[in-house]
């Protein structure tokens, strides 16, 4: 049996062509992939992403546990800031990808993918021998993300918590649609600029209603997972189960950034810190097909002699540039921005070039 989120009801009003998500019915699409993104990026759209995983870390040692299932350094953030980080394992892959909210000194809020949500809980319980209490609140969050460069004018008359105030990965806790203890959190998924709210399951009809009725003058749309996917993608955003997993390398993955090796200790950091040191045999890149054709995932990267030695974790057509997109691993020696590579699609060999994501153009805020 597929879950619902308490938002299903407006999702088939709407007419959405719903699918199985991570053990959820979500919606995929509503009018159209193109016109759900590129009203993201130029104005306003809203996705239900209550499917989203949320935990509690909290208690005398909460900051403990949390720098060791962590690659970043929790201990930087202030009261009100979040941070994008990744649990490792001890084979120096990645059990997930997650948000990390500092609610108060010693109290966080894990946010992470839908479909790890029982493995995540599972891996962190093993490794807390900590004095922190670990609780899954999955099921008592919901989450919107309401995206696009107009978002702040439209959640600006449904609170009185002053949006222009909310730095990137910052977050006020406040009253939102009539609604009290509402986490606003200036973060999203789509490079487009906008909010993550969270608040109390049962109230997610209302504030629903409540953003597309103060949306109106703004053309706001709802949004599908398709264009959210779309939308990531064009700004070189991994996604969980793609371009990252419990095998891949977050050195090899571009992850680097937010692996904090000088700082801290954590779980499985001896084996990065020889990776970073010997180097990887194989990164992430971004890249544009040059030729007619778009490579999805698990499309083979080749050599001269038809021999793969890549391969592609993402592609799409991107909406705003009007080319095919993508992500690949490729051999370290093929990495570098500029560089030609060869992809399969089905019988033949298409070019495409290395470029950095996101393109330029992208009606972006990061």
């Amino acid at each position: 049996m597929l879950k619902k989120t308490c938002l299903y009801h407006i999702h088939t009003t709407l007419n959405a062509k719903m699918n199985a998500f991570a053990g959820f019915e979500m919606p995929i699409v509503y009018e159209g992939i193109n016109e759900e993104h590129l009203a993201v990026r130029n104005s306003v759209g809203v996705f239900d992403v209550t499917h989203m995983g949320e935990f509690i870390i909290e208690g005398n040692e909460a900051l403990s546990l949390v720098q060791w299932v962590s690659s970043n350094n929790a201990e930087s953030l202030k009261i009100g800031q979040a941070q994008y980080a990744y649990l490792p394992n001890e084979q120096g892959g990645i059990v997930d990808d997650m948000l990390v909210y500092r609610l108060e000194e010693q109290k966080f809020l894990l946010v992470v993918n839908a479909s790890n949500i029982e493995k995540d809980f599972a891996w962190i319980e093993s490794q807390n021998s900590f004095d922190a209490t670990l609780t899954n609140r999955s099921n008592e969050y919901g989450l919107l993300a309401i995206q696009g460069p107009k978002a702040s004018k439209v959640l600006q008359k449904l609170t009185k918590v002053d949006l222009s105030k909310i730095a990137y990965y910052h977050f006020e806790i406040g009253t939102f649609a009539n609604i009290e203890n509402v986490i606003i959190s200036a973060t999203g998924y789509t490079g487009a600029g906008g909010f993550e709210i969270y608040f109390p399951e049962k109230y997610g009809e209302q504030i629903w209603n409540a953003i597309f009725e103060a949306g109106k003058e703004f053309d706001i749309v709802p949004a599908g997972l398709a264009a959210r996917d779309t939308l990531r993608l064009e700004m070189g955003y991994c996604l969980y189960g793609n371009d990252i997993d419990d095998t891949t390398s977050p050195i090899s993955a571009g992850l680097g950034w937010i692996t904090k090796l000088k700082a801290k200790n954590f779980v499985g950091k001896n084996i990065l810190v020889a990776q970073k040191e010997a180097g990887v045999k194989e990164k992430l890149v971004g890249f544009v097909v040059k030729d007619k054709g778009i490579a999805r995932q698990g499309y083979a990267v080749v050599n001269e002699k038809g021999v793969a030695i890549g391969q592609v974790t993402s592609g799409t057509k991107s909406p705003v540039h009007n080319v095919a997109i993508g992500m690949a691993y490729v051999p370290t020696e093929l990495s570098k921005v500029g560089t030609e590579i060869l992809i399969q699609i089905r019988k033949k060999v298409v070019r495409a070039e290395v470029v950095r994501l996101p393109l330029k153009g992208t009606n972006g805020g990061v």
